[in-house]
This record gives structure tokens, C-alpha cells and sequence, in this order.
């Protein structure tokens, strides 16, 4: 008689075999590899059939680019930001322009022919195009001017560029190995790697290391399927433009000189009577008097012959503050008017024989940086073949202003001006030094780590601000400030029967009275606090000084000043 199966024990079973079903299928899914392959065109985040995905460096880029008649072509903003800056668009007259040291390369939109200064020049392919979107640049165009190599792929469309020469870090498979897209084996495969295939290490981790190959996938392999690292050097025969300065051989003293009307040529010799060792003066005879790129002159041959005659050079100044009906933006983002611009400025210049040119453009907007910069670059150009000395002033460095690009200007212009004043200026809301020390070291600091040294001019000011203090009745305190120049302040101090005191802190003397129910400071500038300025200006070993402006001066401080710079 056969014995029947208890209940319980079938129950038991059951759930035993439910169990070792579950555990089984949790082992798989946990220690078995995925297979799963990856979407390629979602990982490359290519959307259109002409989509090119772009690898830097071995690092996948957020853009696409174009495969247009079996040439690739990159986005205009994606060129200029990460592979070479001095590609410039003008949307406004839909051209495309190169600058280099000595001349510019103009191609026009939809065109297969790029001009030089010299010659016309034609590809076998459309170089730029140009829609309402976006403008796209041919990157075999690009590749003529920028120390980059690319190679295209495809299946899917991709290209692989080189930008950074170097030495990097490869290693080889030990054998075939899935790449990933995450480190670990349940993320999809993007290829398989073959033995002894060569991948370069982007970043390694306790398990996995990340790769890129050199048709550019970039994924995670374990670290026991690498054999030993090993550095290989990324070399270029690529040769970049030798950029010249026309630098001097002493140290700078130079003087702004404001002439706002012709008859003010007359008091340079005045002016320059009272300074000591003044080698380069700078009269503000220029400025921007329409959009087309017109200049007002108030230059003076006869000013130039006496400067030269005492041995110093003249860089007349430019502005575009003056006229508040020019739309300084405009002009600086059109070729034409820049071109207009700057050949008005250098007929200016042999007119009357000047030895250089300084640009003094304040206030511009952040839609202006890039056609600044290729103002600075087409300027440059053309001082250079008229042996013309190009200075500019800036700010001290913050983020507000980053994008006057001092980096790409020094690159261009022989020397860069720090304007090391207006830490407080008429606008600022509270009380303040125009110029403390640690303000114009900063400035100086600042600065050096975008331009040489050599290139680095130091701007003292002249003058300082008195400030008024005013409590309301709802105790908010409102501000307002006078210039006061630098042969005045005595008579104020004198007037407010304040002593002044020496504050290590901002390398001044400082004075605050009470008059009026109104509290009045004054952070004062003379021989001790512009020397030291001039000890930081002598550290940092830069070119030299100038001065906001002539005719504010205390007499004394020129003692000061020629112990520096001479």
C-alpha cells in the first residue's frame, strides 16, 4: 500500500522549490552580466540623421555636430568657447572672421572662398552656414587655424578631436572585455574591446576604471581587464603664430592729460613742467562720434612736436563715454564700423605722428565683449605695420568684468592698463576708499594671471572722494561724494579741523568730521600712500605706472614717483 504524501510536507516543498526559484533567479539578475546593449543614438544624443556626436579629449560633449556632404561642421558657439576663440561671427553681416597677428581671414556665409589681407583663397566645400538658429563652421576650416586633429566615425556618426597635447595615460585589454556605460556588470554594453586593443585611462576607480577608445566610446571595464598603465606622449606639428610686442625698454611713467577742447593743447607744457621723469603722456583727444565708427579729434600736431622734443612719446587716448548718442555696442559688433573705426583711428595717428594709441572703452555691455576683443585684435594688426604702441585700459579684475577678456587682449595689445581706482566711486552705495592697498594688490595679482608682467600697467589716481553721510528718520543712512583732487585735500582738512590718521588697513590717511548734520569722511591720497602703490607695482616687477590726470597733483608726490619708475 503506497504511503500519500502529507499535506503539509507537499506545502513545504513547494515553498522550498519557490525559494531556490527566487534566490536562483536573485543570484542571476545580481551576479550574472547584463547583455543588454546600449542605444547608441540616445547615448551620442543624436536626433537627426546628420547628427555628429563630438568627443574632446576623451570627454563627450554636450553639443552635435553636422555631417553635410561628407563634411563635418561644428556649431559657431561650441568653436569659439571650446576650440579657438578667435574664430569670430558677425551675425549682423553674416561673415566669419580669423584674426591672426598680421592679418584677418574673412569668409561670408554660404561662401566657398575666404579672403586674407593678400589674396582669395577657395575650398572644394561650403565653409560656413549660416540659418536664423545657428551658423556652423567647416571643421576642416577650422582645423587650418587651431592646433587640433579629428577623425570622423561612423555607425553612429561621431568625431574624436584632439586639443590637448600632452602626455596621457594609456593602457591595452588583456582580452576581449564589454565596455560600459556605468561601472558595473548589469549596465548596457556600448562595445565589445578586443584583446590587446589600446584605451586611454579617463578616470580610475576600486573596481572599474573609465575609458575612452580611440574611436571614441567611452565606458567602464574592470580594472583586472587592463594590463599596466603606461604614459604616452600626444605630440603636435601644429605651428601657432608667433605673436610681437613693441615693449619698451624702461620702465613706464606714463600721464593721462584730459583735453576736452582744443585750446586745453596749450597747457601741456604747463602740465609737464610739473612732473619728474614722464616718459609717455596720454591727451584724451579721441572719441567714438557716431555708430558708423566716426571719431571726434581734438589732436594737435604742435602738442606732439613739443612732447617729442622733450623725449616723450605720445599715446593719444580714445573713449566712447563722451557721446551718449552713440551705441557703442553697434559699432563694436559690426565689421564695417569696426573697420571704419579703427582705420579712422590710425589716419588719426600718422596725421599726427603719434607713437601710440591707448583705448579707453568703460561701461560696456557683456553683448559687446566679443566685438571688443576683435576691435583690440583688428587694431592691433594695424598699429603694428605702422609701428604704433597699443595700450588698454581695464578695470581691476572681478566677474563682472571677465568678459573684456585681458588674456586675449595681451595677446594682441603691447601693454595692459589697471585702472587702480573707483573701488568707491560716485554711484557706490556706502562710504569707501577710491584706492586702498589691498584693493590695487589684488588689482595687480589679479591681473597677472592673465597677462605678463612685462605687458602690466599700474594706474594711480590723482585724486580721492569726500563723503556725505546723511540719517534720515527712519535711520537708513544715505550717501553722496565729490571728487577731491589730490592738491585740494588740504584745504579740506584744514577746513574740517580733523587730524588725519594712518590706517595700516587701507594704506591711507583717513579723516571723518560732523557739519551740517552730516558725517563726512575722506580716504586721502598723497606721497605715502601712492608709495605704496609703487612698492607693490616694484614686487610685482610690472612695466610700469600711469596717473589720473595731470593738473591734480601735489608737487611732492612726483619725488615719490620717479624713485620707481627711473
Amino acid at each position: 500500500m503506497k504511503k500519500k504524501t502529507s499535506p503539509v510536507l507537499a506545502v513545504v516543498l513547494l515553498i522550498v522549490v519557490v525559494v531556490l526559484m527566487l534566490t536562483g533567479k536573485a543570484v542571476i539578475e545580481k551576479y550574472v552580466p547584463s547583455k543588454e546593449k546600449a542605444d547608441l543614438k540616445e547615448y551620442y544624443q543624436l536626433k537627426e540623421a546628420d547628427d555628429t556626436a563630438v568627443i574632446v579629449d576623451n570627454v563627450k560633449q554636450d553639443t552635435t555636430a553636422k555631417l553635410v556632404a561628407g563634411k563635418i561642421y561644428i556649431e559657431y558657439r561650441f568653436l569659439h568657447d571650446t576650440l579657438n576663440q578667435r574664430f569670430y561671427w558677425d551675425g549682423n553681416e553674416n561673415k566669419l572672421l580669423y584674426t591672426t597677428p598680421s592679418e584677418v581671414t574673412s569668409v561670408a556665409a554660404g561662401s566657398s572662398e575666404y579672403q586674407t589681407a593678400k589674396e582669395k583663397h577657395t575650398e572644394n566645400y561650403t565653409i560656413v552656414y549660416a540659418d536664423a538658429d545657428k551658423t556652423y563652421v567647416a571643421l576642416d576650416f577650422v582645423e587650418k587655424y587651431t592646433n587640433i586633429k579629428y577623425k570622423m566615425y561612423k555607425d553612429p556618426n561621431r568625431i574624436t578631436v584632439t586639443k590637448t597635447w600632452g602626455t596621457i595615460e594609456q593602457s591595452s585589454i588583456k582580452k576581449d572585455a564589454e565596455l560600459r556605460v556605468k561601472g558595473g556588470i548589469k549596465s548596457p554594453i556600448l562595445r565589445t574591446v578586443e584583446k590587446d586593443e589600446a584605451v586611454t585611462i579617463v578616470e580610475s576607480g576600486e573596481k572599474w576604471t573609465k575609458v575612452c577608445t580611440k574611436d571614441g566610446y567611452i565606458g567602464y571595464v574592470k580594472n583586472r581587464q587592463l594590463d599596466k598603465a603606461e604614459k604616452k606622449e600626444l605630440k603636435s606639428d601644429f605651428k601657432e603664430p608667433e605673436i610681437t610686442h613693441n615693449l619698451k625698454k624702461e620702465k613706464i611713467n606714463m600721464a593721462w592729460h584730459q583735453v576736452t577742447e582744443p585750446t586745453a593743447n596749450s597747457t601741456l607744457a604747463n602740465v609737464l613742467s610739473a612732473t619728474k621723469g614722464v616718459n609717455v603722456i596720454s591727451p584724451t583727444w579721441f572719441y567714438l562720434n557716431d555708430n558708423n565708427g566716426g571719431i571726434k579729434t581734438l589732436a594737435s600736431s604742435d602738442y606732439v612736436t613739443y612732447a617729442h622734443q622733450h623725449n616723450v612719446e605720445v599715446w593719444a587716448l580714445v573713449s566712447n563715454l563722451e557721446n551718449p548718442d552713440v551705441d557703442t555696442t553697434q559699432v563694436l559688433t559690426h565689421t564695417s564700423t569696426r573697420e571704419n573705426l579703427t582705420n579712422n583711428l590710425i589716419s588719426a595717428a600718422i596725421r599726427y605722428d603719434l607713437d601710440g594709441i591707448n583705448v579707453d572703452m568703460e561701461a560696456l555691455s557683456t553683448d559687446a565683449g566679443e566685438g571688443y576683443i576683435q576691435f583690440i585684435r583688428e587694431l592691433s594688426i594695424k598699429c603694428k605695420k605702422n609701428d604704433l604702441v597699443l595700450s588698454i585700459d581695464n578695470y581691476v579684475p572681478s566677474s563682472y568684468t571677465a568678459f573684456y577678456n585681458r588674456k586675449e587682449q595681451s595677446c594682441f595689445a603691447d601693454y595692459i592698463v589697471i585702472m587702480g581706482y573707483d573701488e568707491h566711486y560716485k554711484g557706490s552705495e556706502e562710504a569707501g576708499s577710491v584706492a586702498s592697498i589691498d584693493f590695487v594688490k589684488n588689482g595687480i595679482k589679479d591681473t597677472l594671471k592673465e597677462v605678463p608682467a612685462e605687458q602690466t600697467i599700474l594706474a594711480l589716481p590723482f585724486y580721492t572722494r569726500l563723503w556725505a553721510e546723511t540719517t534720515g528718520e527712519d535711520k537708513k543712512v544715505t550717501v553722496t561724494s565729490e571728487v577731491v583732487k589730490m592738491n585740494n585735500q588740504q584745504t579740506v582738512v584744514n577746513n574740517s579741523g580733523a587730524s588725519p590718521k594712518w590706517s595700516d588697513k587701507y594704506g591711507q590717511y583717513y579723516i571723518e568730521y560732523q557739519k551740517d548734520g552730516k558725517t563726512y569722511k575722506m580716504w586721502m591720497e598723497e606721497s605715502k600712500s601712492i608709495e605704496q602703490k609703487l612698492q607693490a607695482a616694484k614686487k610685482a616687477k610690472i612695466a610700469g605706472t600711469s596717473v589720473w590726470k595731470l593738473g591734480m597733483e601735489d608737487p611732492t608726490v612726483w619725488d615719490t614717483i620717479i624713485k620707481y619708475v627711473n
